[in-house]
């Protein structure tokens, strides 16, 4: 692939900011096509992260490397959207890509807001930019409010009390990743539950958040949407995975609690 113009684009140093688009996607094809196609104009760097698609879906990611619009990367077992995203960095790493824009296959997100998405990246490289999507009227309710038990969790583990470490909206799927930042976080998650981890363990490294507003529509089956969610399994995975970053961060409190309190008591003694 060649590189796109869209660093030099949003007038920053295309030699040290090196976005690519990151799709992960698993029996999609329905939409596929149409969405690497309507990515390509804002960036032409494309890394397919194909997570063991049947026949159909696998055809027509083949056609999308052939016409040279998509580097793919070939999962031959399903592992998850997690696992699939995982790939990708790892593959835009090893390519030379300094950011990874993640873009869900099924069509949900706006594309015409990548220029926006990868403004905000290249005005600050080393934060995590995150989506906070509006829905229309039409989004599942249940979806809606699993969503805010998520936030509250979210906003427990990373202890936000300020606006550089605030995560909006841990769910949502359209995002940008400075690359190097994000795999050494290494979240254990590998479905579901990998975006609000990685977005925890992120600010936990350090790293800064940026919230950009962004639509997210969902689509109807007759339109190709398919969506991978599993309503119980999913849910389940979630809280588990807020369990074990709640354990975490008390475990780092208490150590930090303890190595301050080791090192006050010779003072103290004193």
């Amino acid at each position: 692939m060649t590189m796109a113009s869209g660093g030099s684009a949003l007038g920053v140093d295309c030699s040290s900011f090196r976005p690519c688009v990151v799709i992960p996607t698993y029996d999609n094809p329905a939409t596929i096509t149409a969405v690497v196609e309507s990515v390509v104009p804002y960036l032409r760097d494309v890394i397919v992260v194909d997570d063991g698609s049947g026949p159909a879906a696998r055809a027509l990611i083949d056609a999308l490397r052939e016409r040279g619009l998509a580097h793919v990367v070939r999962r031959e077992r399903n592992g998850g959207k997690g696992a699939a995203v995982k790939a990708g960095l790892r593959a835009a790493h090893e390519l030379g890509y300094s950011h990874a824009l993640q873009l869900d296959a099924d069509g949900q997100h706006a594309v015409s807001d990548i220029p926006r998405f990868l403004a905000e990246a290249g005005r600050a490289p080393a934060a995590l930019v995150l989506g906070t999507p509006r829905f229309a009227t039409d989004a599942p309710k249940a979806r809606l409010y699993g969503r805010k038990i998520s936030v509250g969790f979210v906003q427990l583990e990373t202890m936000s009390m300020g606006e550089r470490s605030r995560i909006a909206d841990p769910l949502c799927g359209y995002r940008v990743y400075p690359v190097e930042a994000a795999l050494r976080c290494a979240p254990r998650a590998d479905r579901m539950d990998f975006d609000p981890e990685i977005a925890v363990r992120m600010v936990w490294s350090g790293v800064a958040v940026h919230n950009l507003p962004t639509l997210v529509r969902y689509i109807p089956r007759a339109q190709g949407g398919v969506s991978h969610f599993q309503l119980v399994r999913d849910n389940l995975r979630i809280s588990l995975m807020h369990s074990r970053l709640m354990c975490t961060l008390i475990f780092r409190l208490l150590f930090g609690w303890l190595r301050s309190g080791k090192r006050a008591s010779p003072r103290s003694a004193a």
